[in-house]
């Protein structure tokens, strides 16, 4: 129902917004283009884009906040009329939001929370992105040694995760049925950091692991990584995102559970986000925008989507919605779950 709704949402919005869009100009300005799912994402936005016959310019920050500035007032300087901005360091990207402001050019923060009113915040529900990776952990290993391995410090969403998978873990804490043995930020969310970390608290515990708590999959491979060099793998390990290689370790038993946020879903909301405000929609009058007050105390507007829990037990839904196709999902898996048995 959920998609449905999206989908004629889509078909009203991309309609009435084509004759509009014709001389707008959207910039896109990416953190990285280091994880998988970034491609995807900017698929969606084109797609939406040209639906709208609005034009695409993007840049990479390739992991550097000062960067990202300068791609910014690149965007600008090339006509940008509406931005897209997936901010490498939420601190850092203030003096992008203070230049499109200063012309007048309305900001998405794209799934990373852009701390400032002037910019519509469109992303997933990241903190219960963080209770079902610890639901679906927990239930597989309910008792022992929990690692979490956390996004990167300058990510907001890395705390939003970790917060939800706190109230759940939380009572299991308490009873002393589980144990917090090593947790660390993953610079840049960057795999080779996350296995570095990984293998760090394995050695400082002796291998004594029983569980870990990874914010995304690219942190999990590294976990996995960490963990099969040490002959652990198999071990409960969670992610988002539903990158394609988090998706075949579920079917060959060496990741639980991938938090799927149908990236499809959210460039293709950005890109009608970004083509409305250009043409001059308040951010109140976007069509599924809420009031939100950021853990700062700022009040913007923001727009949340679903996400869904991937595990052995649902992963025919991610090849019945096109996601992935059954080869790659099934690569190198003997008598896994379906559709891989």
């Amino acid at each position: 129902m959920h998609k449905s709704i999206i989908a004629a949402t889509a078909m009203v919005v991309g309609f009435s917004s084509a004759a509009l869009a014709q001389d707008l100009t959207v910039g896109v300005s990416w953190s990285n283009f280091q994880e998988e799912r970034w491609k995807t994402d900017e698929a969606a936005i084109v797609s939406a884009l040209d639906e709208a016959g609005a034009e695409y310019i993007s840049t990479d920050a390739q992991s550097s906040s000062s960067k990202q500035l300068s791609d910014v007032e690149s965007l600008i300087a090339q006509g940008a009329d509406a931005l897209i901005i997936l901010a490498q360091d939420a601190q850092a990207i203030t003096p992008a939001v203070n230049a499109a402001a200063n012309e007048g050019i309305p900001v998405v923060g794209y799934d990373r929370l852009i701390d400032d009113p002037r910019a519509f915040y469109l992303t997933f529900d990241n903190i219960e992105v963080g209770r079902m990776q610890a639901r679906a952990v927990l239930e597989e290993q309910p008792t022992g040694n929990y690692v979490m391995i956390k996004g990167s410090a300058q990510d907001p969403n890395a705390d939003f995760l970790r917060g939800g998978q706190q109230e759940v873990l939380q009572d299991a804490l308490d009873a002393g049925d589980i144990e917090i043995v090593g947790e660390s930020y993953t610079d840049g969310w960057l795999p080779a950091n996350a296995q570095r970390n990984m293998e760090q608290i394995l050695t400082a515990n002796d291998n004594d692991v029983d569980a870990v708590v990874a914010s995304n999959d690219g942190t999990a491979g590294g976990a996995v990584a960490a963990l099969t060099a040490q002959g652990m793998e198999g071990i409960p390990v969670s992610g988002q995102d539903g990158d394609h290689a988090a998706l075949n370790r579920i079917a060959q038993g060496t990741q639980t559970v991938s938090v799927w946020k149908d990236a499809r879903d959210l460039g293709r909301e950005a890109g009608e986000i970004a083509v409305a405000m250009a043409d001059g929609t308040a951010m109140s009058e976007i069509e599924g925008a809420v009031e939100w007050t950021s853990p700062s105390g700022t009040d913007l507007m923001a727009k949340f989507l679903e996400p869904v829990p991937v595990t052995a037990d649902n992963l025919e839904v991610v090849v019945d919605a096109g996601w992935i196709s059954q080869e790659s999902l099934c690569q190198g898996v003997e008598d896994g779950p379906a559709p891989c048995n």
